[in-house]
């Protein structure tokens, strides 16, 4: 059964290819279990999209994107921050913190995307950024809240989502910097200019 994500058509605004055929490219980039999270941030982006008045277009390509590099083997990841000429220190914090910039060198040269606001919400997902578009933050909570993820607070960011795109967005860099000061890993200098203002100036 279909689905009204299945639906969505192109407009080829964005680049030449099909929904389908950019699931497809998604499909091979990664293991069946990251490919069903892909589908799973697509769904949540697209309905916090139509929510808030977001690209619905825009957030489907986001969404099917933001993890093309996230199984990717760390030496291919490294060659290509190096290429690219992405910041160097970012090399420190590992493949969590850069894949989300990897992946939107990825489908610049890959797949030939160069709208901005895509490229953005792809590059910073996970750590999202002090000033973040509509786009941007659709994307940084769909990744947090879709189906498939169960960790605690997840209810109450969905909750938050569905009632304040912006609260979502501050709730889901609290937990998430809250996790990361517990388990003692690093932290990426974005996420803390993230948490200073969409947590610590609200």
């Amino acid at each position: 059964m279909k689905s009204e994500v299945d639906e969505l058509i192109y407009s080829n605004r964005y680049f030449a290819l099909t929904r389908e055929e950019l699931k497809g490219q998604a499909r091979i980039q990664m293991s069946a279990k990251r490919f069903k999270h892909v589908l799973g941030v697509e769904a949540a982006a697209v309905r916090l999209a139509e929510q808030y008045g977001a690209s619905i277009e825009a957030a489907s390509i986001a969404a099917l994107c933001h993890d093309m590099a996230k199984e990717k083997p760390d030496q291919e990841m490294k060659e290509l921050i190096k290429e690219t000429g992405l910041p160097s220190e970012m090399i420190d914090y590992g493949s969590n913190i850069w894949h989300g910039p990897c992946a939107a060198e990825i489908v610049k040269r890959e797949y030939h995307l160069f709208d901005e606001d895509i490229l953005n919400a792809i590059r910073y997902h996970t750590v999202g950024r002090s000033e973040m578009s509509l786009l941007e933050q659709v994307i940084y909570v769909a990744d947090y809240i879709e189906a498939g993820r169960q960790f605690p607070g997840v209810e109450e960011a969905r909750r938050l989502a569905d009632e304040d795109l912006e609260a979502a967005v501050s709730f889901g860099t609290q937990q998430t910097l809250a996790h990361l000061i517990q388990t003692k890993k690093k932290i990426y200098p974005r996420a803390v200019a993230t948490y200073n203002r969409w947590v610590a100036d609200k």
